[in-house]
């Protein structure tokens, strides 16, 4: 099983459950755009990596493993978005790249990255750095 289609499903099965308190098999097939039998057979595999607890017909709830993996998501997730406004990205943009970016990187790097944004976030250094790009990119526009 590929990771990202994984963490797609857990990413869709956390918001669905937020939502509507359980992630229906209909509902996933809409939401990332494929059969409802495929839904399924991935929520079988995800049931058997103790990822959800899946009842036919039901739908599909996270374990503790699950939300695990959701909040990890999340957490890679905001990070790039972060970053990615901190350079200037438009929102909406940010949030979309965020989107692909989030299933690619490495543990170390995202870490990297992440004590990158808490340096120029809360050290003086950070922030004066910060200010010289946002001059650096309104003299380049």
């Amino acid at each position: 099983m590929r990771r990202k289609t994984t963490e797609e499903y857990i990413e869709i099965i956390c918001l669905l459950e937020k939502q509507e308190g359980r992630a229906q098999t209909g509902r996933i097939a809409e939401a990332i755009d494929v059969k409802p039998p495929s839904v399924t057979e991935m929520l079988r595999k995800l049931e058997q990596e103790g990822l959800i607890v899946y009842e036919s017909y039901a739908g599909a709830n996270l374990t503790p493993a699950g939300e695990e993996m959701a909040r990890d998501l999340r957490r890679r997730h905001r990070t790039f978005a972060d970053l990615l406004e901190l350079l200037g990205v438009a929102g909406e943009t940010a949030e979309t790249d965020a989107c692909q970016f989030e299933h690619h990187v490495s543990p170390e790097t995202l870490e990297h990255l992440r004590l990158f944004l808490e340096f120029l976030n809360e050290s003086p250094d950070g922030r004066r750095c910060l200010a010289a790009f946002g001059e650096f990119r309104k003299q380049r526009q």
